[in-house]
Parts: structure tokens; C-alpha cells; sequence
């Protein structure tokens, strides 16, 4: 039997323009796009129609399951808590990113981070989500663990992207040390002395293990067609590095040098929608805001608030000079779904996924007021 939806008096987000009409669901796809007024179907009121959100780095599952230190929840409830936060701000497909490889502050263990990652497969099966999950390989290169976490994922086939980061002191996000102080110190609550030898442990652990780590885990995603991605790029000679190993998406690339080279080696660059809405880096690092404005980022991610997403988009279309609504839209559906190979989705047209989002803005802020996938409701 035909499942079939029609959504009447919207104003439709494409990939180019904003059409006032209807969109035609059938057995979970786009079959139509009609201009112009309908009498029949569902009505939206005049507000937007936007393809589903594509997020492809969030690690707040990570907060559901470990809320507080040594607590651990159950993993099943932690990703459908997770699930349904991400599902009400529109994001309708979601990369979790689960960290490959623990530093010194991880709270986390391998053992945690595999039951997350059998909880999200197991969810996904027994068809309990409102979103499409797929897995984020966060890669932490310069810890000791980390091949031996990433070996864990071998036979895992949700996985669509991988990572490389270095967290260590003196490296990319925290080049300036001061910073790196101010953000763990303060976290882990050390003493002068203690945080100097945990300094160097970690930049030691780092100049040991990052460089091997990385071509292993580069080449490992070439053979099994894994989208590989670079972190806090700082320089042009980051971006150099990223390009031998095959990267494709340039993730928060901490400065305009880095960001800029990596747009014109046709990376994907991007960047986090809390920094667009804050209008700076939470860590000092350049202004993704900033980096909009001048055509140099591709990809916007929810990082740690899930409705940062549509926000930002929403944000761009409507305050930012030189970027239309649909081009925002596109940072957050079809540019990112396209960097991992989903091409079935991401864009409303003809033929493609029926993963919607209902919107209306209420005093500049985007009111999420339905959601489908694949044409049915979610949220």
C-alpha cells in the first residue's frame, strides 16, 4: 500500500531558491514539489520546509551516558535520550562521535565506548530511534591506546568518519600554552608542579605516538572507504600533512591560514555553530562567524548544544551579508551529507530521502515544530 503526505502552504528551502507550495511524500521519499497554492494535504502555515540536519560531529551522547564523574547510565537509555534531543532540533541524521584512544582526563574507558557504540548498532536494528545513526571515530592520535581502541571498530560498517586529533600540549587547538592551562588545570585541578609533569607526559606521549598513529589509521580508512578528517589545523603545513593522508574534511581549523588553505585544497571546512552563534571560539581560535563571512567555510556541526545547529543556520541566512537562507541550509544538510557519501539526502528534490524539518522563526530564534524521516513523523 502506497504511504503517501502532502504538506501544503510552505515555503520550501531548495539547494538554489525559496518556492511557496507543496512537497508530495511517497513511501518515504520527495515524489513532488509543486509551486503555487494546494487545497489538499497538510497545512503548514506558511512556515519554512527544510531538509533534514546532517550533523557530523556531536559528543554529547557521551554526556547522557556519563553525566557525572564515575556515574555511568544505562548505554540503551543514553542513546535514546541522546536520539531524542538530536531528533527535536531537526537533525535527522547524526554522525556520533565516540573518542578512539584516552588522555589523561578521560573519565571513559574502551570497554565504555564500545557498549555506547553496541547500544547506537543494537537501537538502529530494533528500529527504537528517530534519527539515522551512523558512527564518528574521534581519534585521539598522541594517546597510547588508541590503535588498539580504533581496532575495536575493524568490522563495524556504521562507520562513516574518522578523525585525527592531538590534544596534547603545544599542538594545534592548544599551540599557546597559557590556554592549555587555563582549560585543564583548572579542569583536573592540579597543582603548578603536578600540571608541569602532566605537560610533559602528554606532549612525550605525543611526540611518540602521533605521527605512527596517524599513517595507521589514514591508511586503514583508505582501504575501507572511511571519510577521514583533520582537527584544529593551525597552519598551512597542517593542511599540507592532512592532504598526504587523504583527508576530506577539515574540522575547526583554529585559524584563518589553516582555514584558508584547506578551502582551496577543496576540503570541506568545518566549523562549530556554537562558535557562529557566540561570534568567537570558546577556546580563542578564529571566528567561524568570521570564516562565513568570507566564503571560507562549508560545514557547520552542532559540536556540544544539538540545536546550535538549525540556530546557526537560520543565524547565517538572516544577519550574515553575502550568505542567502539556502546556502546556510546547505552547511547543514547537503554540504555535510555529502562530504561522508550520503547522497540520497540533504537537499529537498525529487527522488530524494523525505527527512524534513517544519520551521518556524519566532523573534530571530528557528521553533522546530515537526520533524519526518524518510516521510514519517519522528518528532
Amino acid at each position: 500500500m502506497t504511504a503517501e503526505t502532502v504538506l501544503s502552504n510552505a515555503r520550501i528551502v531548495l539547494a538554489n531558491e525559496i518556492v511557496e507550495g507543496s512537497l508530495v511524500l511517497r513511501d518515504g521519499f520527495i515524489a513532488g514539489i509543486d509551486a503555487g497554492g494546494s487545497r489538499s494535504g497538510e497545512d503548514m502555515g506558511g512556515d519554512y520546509v527544510i531538509p533534514g540536519l546532517v550533523e557530523l560531529h556531536t559528543d554529547h551522547l557521551e554526556g547522557h551516558y556519563a553525566p557525572r564523574p564515575k556515574v555511568r547510565w544505562n548505554p540503551i537509555a543514553a542513546v535514546l535520550a541522546h536520539d531524542a534531543q538530536v531528533a527535536t532540533a531537526g537533525i535527522t541524521t547524526v554522525l556520533d562521535a565516540l573518542r578512539v584512544g584516552m588522555d589523561e582526563d578521560a573519565d571513559l574507558t574502551l570497554a565504555d565506548i564500545r557498549k555506547l557504540a553496541d547500544a547506537i548498532e543494537d537501537s538502529v536494528a530494533q528500529d527504537r530511534l528517530r534519527a539515522d545513526h551512523f558512527l564518528h571515530l574521534r581519534c585521539e592520535v598522541s594517546a597510547p591506546d588508541c590503535l588498539q581502541a580504533f581496532a575495536d571498530f575493524d568490522r563495524d560498517d556504521r562507520v562513516k568518519l574518522a578523525s585525527l586529533m592531538d590534544h596534547a600540549p603545544g599542538q594545534r587547538q592548544f599551540v599557546n600554552l597559557e590556554t592549555y592551562a587555563y582549560y585543564y588545570q583548572r579542569k583536573l585541578k592540579l597543582t603548578d608542579r603536578d600540571f608541569k609533569l602532566f605537560c610533559e607526559k602528554r606532549m612525550a606521549e605525543s611526540a611518540r605516538y602521533s605521527a605512527p598513529n596517524r599513517a595507521v589509521i589514514a591508511a586503514a580508512c583508505r582501504e575501507r572507504g572511511i571519510v577521514l578528517a583533520s582537527h584544529d589545523d593551525a597552519t598551512s603545513g597542517h593542511v599540507d600533512e592532512a592532504i598526504e593522508q587523504g583527508v576530506r574534511v577539515a574540522e575547526f581549523p583554529t585559524t584563518e591560514e589553516a582555514a584558508r588553505a584547506s578551502k582551496a585544497a577543496g576540503l570541506g571546512v568545518l566549523m562549530g555553530a556554537p562558535n557562529v552563534m557566540r561570534g568567537a571560539s570558546h577556546s580563542g581560535n578564529v571566528s567561524a562567524r568570521a570564516l562565513a563571512g568570507d566564503g571560507l567555510l562549508d560545514i557547520l556541526s552542532s559540536d556540544y548544544i544539538p540545536f546550535s545547529l538549525i540556530q546557526s543556520a537560520f543565524f547565517l541566512g538572516d544577519m550574515v551579508e553575502g550568505i542567502s537562507l539556502p546556502q546556510a541550509v546547505a552547511m547543514v544538510s547537503k554540504n555535510p551529507a555529502e562530504a561522508v557519501g550520503l547522497t540520497d539526502r540533504g537537499v529537498i528534490e525529487q527522488g530524494r530521502r523525505a527527512d524534513l524539518v517544519r520551521v518556524r522563526v519566532d523573534d530571530h530564534v528557528p521553533v522546530v515544530r515537526t520533524v519526518w524521516r524518510q516521510g514519517r513523523r519522528v518528532a
